[in-house]
């Protein structure tokens, strides 16, 4: 089974990102082929500073080895270091219908948030599935705001095996758990850097304190009363990386009343924390070592042109295009 997925370099990363793709990917690279990569071109649709852009992705490079990738299990690279997906992406497009762009709710929804229309952002579900296709993935691991693009992958999978014969790419199927597919921010809204409601992925114990404390959204539910458990983005935090025991006397405490929300606050805090300091050591160490990332990411894309180009040697064959 080959799983593959992707991060956009497209600003600091927080615990969103983290439950949302990080960690699954870190427990799938032990449970097939993994192939992860920075997805740099998607970026640029956003991120139109090139020093922003090179920082942004080193980061992602670094946070990602800190949080478990493993490069001895997972093919770890940058998407702008396999040149291959471009031309995948326009052959897609020749059999890509223009309805099945313009049905995709992310492009609408981007641009409502002041993201600059552009050809790249309309066709970035096509370059998605150049992505995803190129590897002749099984598996991939997205979030409830991808499904709809995953969708556009495997139409797009099925259309050239219709076009140019049964086989000539791998359909892939789609992984999400629903359990931790949206992480709710500090307002209760999806974790967005969009929505200015995340917690970063490695702030100092500070700059938690003061945005947990002070700007995690709570109701005026009085100190004796019990609180109610319906939305609850603190519990909903605590039960992502707090132990089963712990979690369940928050809940306790949460029915019986009398604790208020400055006391639910800290327990989450220190949960916080606590789960993220193993990441935080590792992350410190990875610094130390500038080269261990630049190494990890030449022997990543090693690896992954090897692979895409054997599926474009197909496609262009069955294409016609040698």
């Amino acid at each position: 089974m080959r799983i593959l997925t992707g991060l956009q370099p497209s600003g600091k990363l927080h615990i969103g990102n983290f439950f949302g793709a990080m960690e699954p990917a870190v427990r799938l690279q032990h449970q097939g082929e993994a192939f992860y990569f920075i997805a740099n071109y998607h970026a640029m649709t956003s991120v139109k500073n090139p020093d922003e852009l090179r920082a942004y992705t080193r980061e992602l490079a670094i946070d990602f080895l800190a949080c478990g990738l493993d490069p001895t299990k997972a093919v770890f690279f940058r998407q702008s270091d396999v040149p291959e997906v471009n031309e995948l992406a326009w052959i897609l497009s020749t059999v890509c219908p223009l309805g099945l762009l313009e049905r995709c709710t992310s492009y609408k929804d981007k641009v409502a948030k002041g993201i600059a229309s552009s050809h790249g952002l309309f066709a970035y579900p096509v370059l998605m599935a150049a992505d995803i296709l190129l590897y002749q993935t099984n598996l991939v691991p997205v979030g409830k705001d991808q499904k709809q693009h995953l969708e556009v992958t495997r139409d797009l999978a099925i259309k050239m095996n219709e076009s140019f014969g049964e086989g000539t790419l791998v359909v892939p199927e789609a992984m999400i758990r629903e359990e931790t597919a949206v992480v709710p921010g500090l307002d209760g809204q999806k974790m967005s850097k969009s929505y200015g409601n995340t917690l970063p992925l490695f702030a100092d114990a500070a700059e938690l304190k003061k945005l947990i404390m002070k700007k995690l959204v709570t109701d005026a539910t009085p100190l004796e009363a019990p609180k109610p458990k319906a939305n609850s983005t603190i519990l909903q935090l605590h039960r992502l990386i707090a132990s089963p025991a712990d979690h369940a006397a928050m809940v306790a405490d949460y029915d019986c009343g009398g604790v208020g929300y400055g006391d639910f606050k800290k327990r989450l805090l220190e949960a916080v924390i606590a789960y993220f300091e193993p990441m935080t050591r590792r992350r410190a160490e990875i610094l130390a070592d500038p080269g261990y990332v630049d190494e990890v990411l030449a022997q990543g894309a090693a690896k992954a042109r090897a692979e895409a180009t054997k599926v474009l040697d197909k496609v262009r064959r069955a294409t016609g295009l040698a």
